[in-house]
């Protein structure tokens, strides 16, 4: 069995019961960074064998790791901080546990893109996560402008050398939109900034970012397309074919795409005409 393991952002009393058992039980802990896991599994004193699954390595050791669980090991897979796959190695390993149909479970805990959405103070009925933005300033444009239509807030994570060279790209592309930037989340000094993005871009001009980024940024608004038919135009058609107006109403609405209510309106002012 593979055990995929959340890990804590920043605050070590995040970690979960089950993933603090899971830890000691297993037979290897398979770590992005052997140095970080060894903090965390000094501070719980819990001592078990460790290798290392990072992103200059993974596709070599995913193997050796499928090949161990084939032998019946039981294995916990880390990340640094937060769950592995989400922006971290472990999603080729993920990949080919499934595709050799060996069981794998993962234990939730913490998540820095979740924690920052939540408190944006955003509307969280859905959202679009994506990750690190491209380095490349051409990249980085054209991936922003596969992202400005959607309605729904987008979620980024971004270093803090880069913070001031993305926030006003972001600006130019997607307009001036209302935006929560969270830094350093559950750790001590963890701060959330919320503004307009031309505001937050002000804020971090005058104080140098510090600390691990998450940039929540609003979706686009939502556009109300005129018809491309004159609605008198299309209930006169239907009326003309000698439907009620009962009927004429329901029709256009449904072949226009509009409201009803709208509709009737209209119907009253053919009426009155």
């Amino acid at each position: 069995m593979l055990y995929v393991c959340a890990t804590p952002i920043g605050n070590l009393e995040d970690i979960t019961l089950r993933v603090l058992r899971t830890l000691r039980e297993v037979d290897l802990i398979v770590a992005e960074d052997t140095r970080r896991t060894l903090q965390l599994l000094n501070h719980f004193e819990i001592t078990n064998k460790l290798t290392s699954l990072h992103q200059h390595n993974e596709h070599a050791r995913a193997a050796e790791i499928v090949d161990l669980l084939k032998s019946g090991q039981e294995i916990a897979l880390v990340s640094d901080a937060g769950i592995p796959g989400i922006s971290d190695p472990g999603a080729e390993l993920i990949r080919l546990v499934i595709e050799e149909g060996l069981p794998l479970t993962v234990l939730p805990g913490a998540n820095a893109a979740l924690t920052a959405f939540v408190q944006s103070g955003l509307k969280t009925d859905a959202f679009y996560f994506c990750g690190f933005l491209p380095r490349k300033h051409k990249e980085l444009r054209e991936e922003l402008n596969k992202l400005k239509s959607l309605s729904c807030p987008l979620i980024f994570y971004e270093a803090p050398h880069r913070l001031l060279k993305v926030l006003p790209v972001l600006r130019e592309v997607l307009g001036d939109r209302q935006c929560a930037v969270s830094r350093e989340l559950t750790k001590k000094f963890e701060e959330t900034i919320r503004g307009r993005l031309s505001e937050i871009e002000a804020h971090f001009t005058k104080q140098e970012p510090r600390g691990e980024f998450v940039i929540t940024v609003d979706g686009a608004e939502a556009v109300q397309k005129e018809p491309v038919i004159d609605i008198k135009e299309q209930l006169l058609v239907f009326l003309n074919q000698g439907m009620s107006r009962k009927d004429a109403i329901k029709a256009t609405a449904a072949v226009l795409g509009v409201n009803r209510n709208l509709v009737y309106q209209h119907a009253l002012e053919l009426k009155d005409e």
